[in-house]
This record gives structure tokens, C-alpha cells and sequence, in this order.
């Protein structure tokens, strides 16, 4: 009796043995258990598991881009799902498990922490073996609730650095940003970037920190295409990766404030590859870009130049590379931002343009870092009407159509205006310069014109403008922005282009959006022997090379444009005031000029704040 009183307590204690071995940690009782290499064990990932989903769920998503196994389709890979289960009966071994933390040890099953128990009388061996169940499972509840925090406290710090880290406070200095003003060698323009330096170091003094480097990109080299700034990647390179977390570059027209600006690059961690300015876009597919992405033009993001742009060291670095390894291809610079983005961009390959709200170009509150002044530039008294000469380009097909466009819209506004063609027409009137019209380039007709000006004009005439017969142009901010330079300077100015600039190329003024010579300049050129070589050769790229040649560099302005209005972001267009646009194509021109070019009323109460200023006086 005594024996099968005993082997019946025997087979009780196998079953609560049973019992404990299914829900110890070793069994997957419970799942609080460290990733493994290759994640977590559990129900639905673990090898020799049933493949049912324990009934616990995942408190964790790995944040979009994270590496590593087990993300979700389409996240890029992540850290695999970390899963809390309360007992399910999926599972298969230990395989990844590991040892309860010492907080909970002390709430271990009784039997697993005495192994006497067994040596109880029956009565009260009953009771103990109900225990370990018990406690088993208070451990699982504790164990849940401990990871549960834990998890949350991760999915926390996941979403906060979902923007690639961007949100973590990097201690960067001024010291480590390098300032690049995309400055012009014309006094007007030197005189503005030396100024915006100053501003830099004053403010940067009263941080009481190290002082930036703050350079001009005039000064920096005397290679005609530093203005591209691709080619001066492998300096900055060599220079100023050791010591230095950013390039920022910017015009002489941006305005910087200091403190914004540090707080907005402490957002990105400067060991990363980043690309940061102010997003534009085309609305359509346009020519300026080679009709780039015409499917949908506004999926490609390129910087606002004017608003400062960023390149952190790494992906200077990156560049410089694979400046190294292959030549620039495009033998054209057309527009500089665009085209930047693209090489940056890599065909999908490079990095894309990251938008920076912080980088403005209108002040649309304290958080600006950047920004940007609309007003046309005035260096005192607008000029007199008469000290412009106004040469149109035609041909006698055109002198239907385009002339009349001309005299609705601004020819009113010149004081001298002349028409030239190759036919004499006495109602517009023309001049018949004696040379034939071409279809390409207007290389002799430029010339002549040229010359005509030089030699049998009025000397004191200071300023020459040519444009084409379908420019649309105003006059009166014309004569507000020459008021900026010195016409006994040789001045080439206008909207710049570049051509062959990665292998001792030249810029040139693009015909379009019109050029203009001040009477020095027209004097150096023609008292050398640069000539065109035929007279249907294309003016505006060889004035360039002539003024090249000559040491004369190329004045930009972005208020010329060499396209219509519908071709430029309407972001770009909004801050500023522009001088020129170009081509009737699918346009109304004299809607066109009324818009965006006729004196308006801000105009005429500048002129008249002027002229009662002068009366003051």
C-alpha cells in the first residue's frame, strides 16, 4: 500500500515537473529573452516553430531605412520585430534564450530555487507543486511589463531619429563651417560679398567662439569655371575635411543669421552624406533643363541658391572622388542649381536634395536662418534714358509680328532705340546693317553693331543693350541696376552661361535675355583681333571667348532670363524683380510684359520718393 502511495506521488510530481518544463524560460514559456544574431526566437520567425503567432503583440516597428533582418517588405531591412508573448505554444527550443535579469531571479519557480521541495510530506507537497505555476506565471506578467516599458521607451527614441538622425543635437562650432560666398570680381559685386563677410565674423564674434572660415569665390581661384563650384570640390577637400563639418554656400544677396543658421546644421549629423538647401521644382518640363524628368517634372528637387545651400564634408568628400575618376559630362552650364542637383543626384545613384524650412528666402518668421531681400539693386540715381543705347536684332520675316510687339510694350521706355535687319524698312524704321540674315547665329550683324555704336554714336553715350527682336525687357529697372556699375570698367553683363568650363573652357552672356557692354568694354574688344569666324557663328559664345581672351570676366545677373516666365519655379520668380524674359512661344508676350515687367506702382512711388528727395535737397 505504502509503494503505490508512493508511485502515485511519483507520477503527480512528473506531471508538475511537466508542468514547470513548459513554462520555464528555457521552454518559451515566456519570451523575455536578448536578440540573437539573427533576431529574436520566437513563434513566427524561429526555427522548429509551429508557425502560430503567439498571442502577445509587437511593441516595436523599426523606423524606415534601419538595416539589419526581419523588417517588413519594402522598410529597407530593420531590426526584426521584438515579440512579448504570455505563454503561447508556439516556439520550438531554447535556441536565443538567455538567463533572467538579477531583478527577477528572486521570483524564479520555488522548485527551480529548491530542489529540497521534493522531500515534503504529501499534504503539503500538494500545495507547493501549485506554486511554481503560480509564480511561473507572475515572472511571465512582471517579464512583460518590464519589456513593455523597455520597448516603448525604444520606439520613442526610433521615432524621434526616424529623419536619419537629423533630429539628434550634433555639437558642431562655428569653426567647423566653412562659409563660401559665390562672389563676382566686378567692384559692385566684390564690394557686396565683402560686406556679407563682415557681417558673418561680427556675428560670429559676439558668440564669443573661434571665427569661421569665410571665403569669396572670387578670390579663390582664377579658373574661368569656379563659379560652377564643382570644380572646387577637391580643394575644399584637401583643405578643410579634417577640421571642418560644412561647406555653406550662398550669394552676396543672402542674408544669414548666425545662431539660426548653427541650430538648423546641429539637426544633421555632420558624419553623414547630406545635401541641404530650399527645394524647388519645375511645374513642367522646360528647356532650360533639357525637358529633365518630363514625365513629371516636379518629382526632381533642386536648391534656391539664394537661400544657401550646404554640402557636408563627407559628401564633398564622396565628390571629389568621382571628380577625380571621371570627367565632368556636360560640355554646357546652363542653370547652375539644376544642374548641380543632377551631378549630386547621380541618377538615382547620389543623394537627392534634402529641403531645409530653415533656409529662406523671404522672412516668414524668427526661425529663418536665410534670407532674402526682393528689391531691385540701386547704388543712387537711376540712370537717364538717354544713357542707354537699345539695339533690336531683326529680320525682315519678323518685322510683322515681332516689331509691333516691341513698340506696345517697351519700346516707349528707351531713350535710344534702333532696329536692325538685314532689309531697310522706312515705317518701323530699320537699318540695313549690309549683312545677310542667317538662320543659326547673328555673329556679323552683332559685330556691326558694335562697331556702329563705337564710331558713330554719341561718345557720351555709357551703355549699349542688345537684344533679340522677341526679348521683352524693362527699361526703367534697367536704368535702377546700372546705376550699380561704373561704365568706365569694362562691363560684360547679363545671364551667365558656361561652355567646355571643366577643360579651359569660357562664360559667355546668353543672347536671349540680353546683353549689355559698357562703352569701355566695346572699345578693349574691338581694339583686339577676336572677330567672328563666320558671320552666322553664335554672337553670344564668341563674345564670350573674345572677353575671355581678354581677361574681361562676365558679370551675372539673375534678373536676365533667357526663357519665359513659365519656365522658371514660381518660388524663384517670387523673390525677385526682374529685368528680361525671352521667346513668344505659346504665350501672350504683351500679357506677358504687363505682368511681370511694366513699371507697376511700386516703381512709380520709388521714382517719385526720388524725385522729392532731390527737391528736399
Amino acid at each position: 500500500m505504502r509503494e503505490r502511495k508512493r508511485g502515485r506521488g511519483d507520477r503527480r510530481e512528473q506531471r508538475s515537473d511537466a508542468l514547470r518544463r513548459r513554462l520555464s524560460p528555457q521552454r518559451g514559456g515566456h519570451l523575455y529573452r536578448q536578440p540573437g544574431p539573427g533576431g529574436p526566437p520566437g513563434p513566427s520567425n524561429e526555427p522548429g516553430g509551429r508557425g502560430k503567432r503567439a498571442r502577445g503583440r509587437s511593441r516595436y516597428r523599426p523606423p524606415e531605412g534601419a538595416s539589419g533582418v526581419g523588417a517588413g517588405p519594402g522598410k529597407g531591412g530593420g531590426e526584426p520585430r521584438r515579440r512579448v508573448s504570455r505563454g503561447g505554444r508556439g516556439g520550438g527550443g531554447g535556441s536565443g534564450a538567455a538567463p533572467l535579469p538579477a531583478r527577477l531571479q528572486s521570483l524564479r519557480p520555488y522548485r527551480e530555487r529548491s530542489p529540497a521541495a521534493g522531500m515534503l510530506p504529501p499534504a503539503r507537497r500538494g500545495r507547493r507543486l501549485a506554486l511554481p505555476a503560480l509564480l511561473s506565471l507572475l515572472t511571465c506578467s512582471l517579464a512583460f511589463a518590464l519589456v513593455s516599458e523597455d520597448v516603448k521607451k525604444e520606439a520613442k527614441q526610433s521615432k524621434n531619429l526616424e529623419k536619419s538622425d537629423i533630429s539628434k543635437n550634433n555639437d558642431i562650432d562655428l569653426k567647423e563651417i566653412v562659409f563660401v560666398i559665390q562672389s563676382q570680381s566686378n567692384s559692385f559685386h566684390a564690394k557686396k560679398a565683402e560686406q556679407l563677410k563682415q557681417s558673418i565674423l561680427k556675428q560670429s564674434a559676439a558668440l564669443s567662439q573661434e571665427m569661421p572660415t569665410v571665403l569669396l569665390l572670387h578670390q579663390l581661384a582664377q579658373q574661368e569655371g569656379a563659379w560652377t563650384i564643382l570644380p572646387l570640390l577637391p580643394r575644399f577637400s584637401v583643405m578643410y575635411s579634417r577640421n571642418s563639418s560644412w561647406i555653406f554656400f550662398c550669394e552676396e544677396e543672402t542674408r544669414i543669421e548666425i545662431v539660426q543658421l548653427l541650430e538648423t546644421l546641429r539637426r544633421y549629423d555632420p558624419s553623414k552624406e547630406w545635401f541641404l538647401g530650399k527645394a524647388l521644382h519645375d511645374e513642367e518640363s522646360t528647356i532650360i533643363h533639357h525637358y529633365a524628368f518630363s514625365e513629371n517634372p516636379t518629382v526632381f528637387k533642386y536648391p534656391d541658391l539664394a537661400a544657401g545651400w550646404a554640402l557636408s564634408i563627407p559628401l564633398v568628400n564622396k565628390l571629389t572622388k568621382r571628380l577625380k575618376s571621371e570627367s565632368l559630362k556636360s560640355d554646357f552650364t546652363i542653370d547652375l542649381k539644376h544642374e548641380i542637383a543632377l551631378y549630386i543626384w547621380d541618377g538615382g545613384n547620389g543623394l537627392p536634395l534634402t529641403p531645409v524650412p530653415e533656409f529662406c528666402t523671404d522672412v516668414v518668421g524668427s526661425a529663418c536662418a536665410t534670407s532674402l531681400q526682393s528689391s531691385l539693386p540701386l547704388c543712387g540715381n537711376p540712370l537717364k534714358k538717354e544713357d542707354i543705347f537699345v539695339a533690336v536684332k531683326t529680320c525682315k520675316k519678323f518685322h510683322g509680328d515681332r516689331i509691333p510687339i516691341v513698340k506696345q510694350t517697351w519700346a516707349g521706355q528707351a531713350g535710344h532705340l534702333e532696329y536692325y535687319s538685314d532689309y531697310a524698312d522706312s515705317s518701323i524704321p530699320t537699318v540695313d546693317l549690309g549683312i545677310p540674315n542667317t538662320d543659326r547665329g547673328h555673329c556679323g550683324k552683332t559685330f556691326a553693331i558694335l562697331e556702329r555704336f563705337l564710331n558713330h554714336s554719341h561718345d557720351k553715350i555709357p551703355w549699349l543693350v542688345i537684344v533679340d527682336d522677341d526679348t521683352l525687357i524693362s527699361i526703367s529697372r534697367l536704368r535702377h541696376l546700372l546705376s550699380c556699375y561704373d561704365a568706365r570698367e569694362p562691363v560684360f553683363l547679363g545671364e551667365r552661361y558656361g561652355y567646355g568650363l571643366g577643360t579651359g573652357g569660357y562664360s559667355y552672356v546668353t543672347g536671349g535675355g540680353g546683353m549689355v557692354f559698357s562703352r569701355e568694354a566695346i572699345r578693349r574688344l574691338l581694339a583686339s583681333k577676336c572677330r567672328c569666324y563666320s558671320n552666322d557663328a553664335p554672337d553670344d559664345m564668341v563674345l564670350g571667348m573674345c572677353f575671355s581672351g581678354l581677361g574681361i570676366p562676365v558679370t551675372h545677373s539673375p534678373l536676365f532670363h533667357q526663357a519665359r516666365p513659365v519656365d522658371y519655379p514660381k518660388d524663384f520668380l517670387s523673390h525677385q524683380v526682374p529685368v528680361s524674359f525671352h521667346k513668344h512661344w505659346n504665350i501672350d508676350p504683351v500679357k506677358v510684359y504687363f505682368t511681370w515687367l511694366a513699371p507697376g506702382e511700386e516703381d512709380r512711388a520709388r521714382e517719385q520718393s526720388r524725385r522729392g528727395l532731390r527737391e528736399e535737397l
